[in-house]
This record gives C-alpha cells, structure tokens and sequence, in this order.
C-alpha cells in the first residue's frame, strides 16, 4: 500500500466518506446530504486520505463560534460571518491506515487556520479519543448545562476541547 496522503475533498469522494463514517461512527450517523453541505460551505477544510487511489479516511472542518456545538446530522446552512475558531467536525481514518494521519491532518487546518487570521481549533472528542487530542495540543473546556446537552448527542463521555494557536 502506498502512504497515505491528504488532498482536498471532492464531491465524487461522498460515497467512500459516508461510507468511512458509518464504519467508524455507527452510533453517531450523519446522512451524506450534511457531510456533502460541509464540502460546499468550506471547500478548505475537508480533505481525503488517499492510498492506493482509494479513499481510506477523510477530514471535515469548518469555520465556527467556540463553545457552540454544531449538532450531529443537522445542515449548518451558513458560516457564521463572526467565526472565532476552525471547528473539526470530524477526523475518521480506516484502521489499517492509521498513525501520524490525524496528525497531518489537524497540522493541515492549524495552517489553514493562522492564514485566516483564526486563532483557535476546537471539536468533539468521542469515543475515548480525549488522550490523542490531548497529544495534539486540545484541552477540555469546562462545559456549561447548554453545551453538556448539546454533548449528550454525541454519548458517553463527550468532551469539547480547544487548542489555542496563539499559545503555540
């Protein structure tokens, strides 16, 4: 198999990542019309993994308001004109492929991030995943009673993290 790499998300790559998603993320399902919105909204920030010219993860951010979770399976319909931080909606990489691709991915949308003049990333932590963000320079945020409800969709265990780009 050939190294994996990134390259920008096309709209004929939308199988292969609904696909991905519902492999790695059964118990949070997105219908492809809203992984497909975040490709139109912020062509930037999604991005393919590639090996072997086939898709074997994918990367989906977008620009966003800190300590507001953009609810699972639902259409953001715009960017916020006032966007304060890159929200990583969702990083997924197929096992076989994994170790130094998220990596690559979050170093990716920091770049992205700083050429906007946007000083924070901030996303969801699921499935345990809290120690690799944790690696990555996120840390958890204290959660209100709005955003612990707004967490409860994403199940057990849910953190909102930040990373702050001017501290680094």
């Amino acid at each position: 198999m050939s190294k994996p790499h990134w390259r920008p998300a096309r709209a004929s790559d939308l199988p292969a990542i609904s696909a991905i998603a519902a492999r790695i993320h059964p118990d949070l399902p997105e219908r492809p019309e809203v992984l497909a919105e975040k490709m139109r909204l912020y062509r930037d920030g999604c991005r393919a993994l590639i090996a072997d010219d086939e898709t074997v993860g994918y990367g989906l951010a977008h620009p966003w308001k800190r300590h507001r979770i953009p609810p699972l399976d639902a259409f953001l319909e715009l960017i916020p004109a006032d966007a304060d931080c890159i929200y990583v909606h969702d990083v997924a990489v197929l096992p076989d492929v994994r170790g130094g691709a998220s990596r690559a991915y979050v170093a990716d949308i920091e770049k992205l991030a700083r050429a906007s003049g946007i000083a924070a990333l901030a996303l969801v932590s699921v499935y345990a995943t809290r120690p690799l963000w944790e690696r990555f320079g996120f840390r958890p945020v204290s959660a209100d009673a709005e955003l612990r409800a707004k967490l409860a969709s994403y199940g057990d265990g849910a953190t909102y993290m930040l990373r702050d780009l001017a501290a680094t």
